[in-house]
């Protein structure tokens, strides 16, 4: 993936969709074991590829090409009304940036976060383990940014740092605050946070268009999309 570094590329077995139950998925994977794969995520994620634990992996389904990867262009963002309005309505939420440690205080907002949001999907009742599997990483510079409430935790956006880039791998938060709209407004604090360093982009995974969980990375402009190798401002 790097200039004058070659890092081998698995592709794993069929499993379960994530995001269409009915599907099968297949994944390129970069060999974890590779000492330049922290070399090489800044240009992986560049090319499509995105960060869970310590596996670098681009979907690659044969038939589907549902899963698009997307970023937000930092210093061209302009918050939509809604938008603002979420800011507005959590001006009291205070925001940190902290080592991606786990803690008790942690964990436990995970727990109640997948038993509410992904019950019976196989990742509800997870282990300490399960968590610093999923979202930590051996060799990443990886930061959570907090956001709470009079000391309350209330959402935790899993965020790596890049040299031009953020990229947002995972957020969970307080399942009964939905009027404050949280997982936007963790996206639009990682955005904060990215102007603030004078960062390039925002990194937000895979947008899948007209899906229910997906398709609100849209409302994020300008939104750029990597279409047959290019990226492309998403209109």
């Amino acid at each position: 993936m790097q200039q004058g570094s070659t890092i081998r590329l698995y592709q794993t077995g069929e499993h379960r969709c994530g995001y269409f139950v009915e599907r099968m998925a297949r994944d390129l994977l970069l060999d974890p074991h590779d000492a330049n794969l922290a070399h090489a995520y800044p240009t992986a994620l560049a090319s499509g590829f995105r960060r869970s634990g310590d596996h670098v992996y681009r979907p690659h389904c044969p038939g589907c090409r549902a899963c698009v990867a997307a970023r937000v262009t930092v210093p061209a963002f302009t918050a939509s009304r809604s938008q603002r309005r979420c800011l507005a309505d959590n001006r009291d939420v205070q925001t940190r940036v902290v080592p991606a440690l786990r803690s008790d205080e942690h964990f436990l907002l995970y727990q109640r976060y997948l038993s509410a949001r992904h019950a019976g999907a196989g990742m509800d009742n997870p282990a300490p383990e399960d968590f610093d599997q999923f979202l930590r990483s051996h060799w990443s510079q990886t930061r959570f940014l907090e956001l709470r409430k009079d000391e309350q935790l209330l959402a935790v956006a899993v965020t790596d740092q890049l040299p031009d880039a953020l990229s947002a791998v995972y957020t969970f938060f307080e399942p009964d605050q939905a009027a404050r709209s949280l997982g936007t407004l963790a996206v639009l604090q990682q955005i904060l946070w990215a102007q603030r360093e004078g960062l390039r982009h925002l990194y937000l995974g895979y947008w899948i268009a007209n899906h229910p969980k997906m398709d609100y990375k849209a409302r994020f402009a300008p939104l750029e999309i990597l279409d047959k190798g290019r990226w492309v401002r998403k209109t």
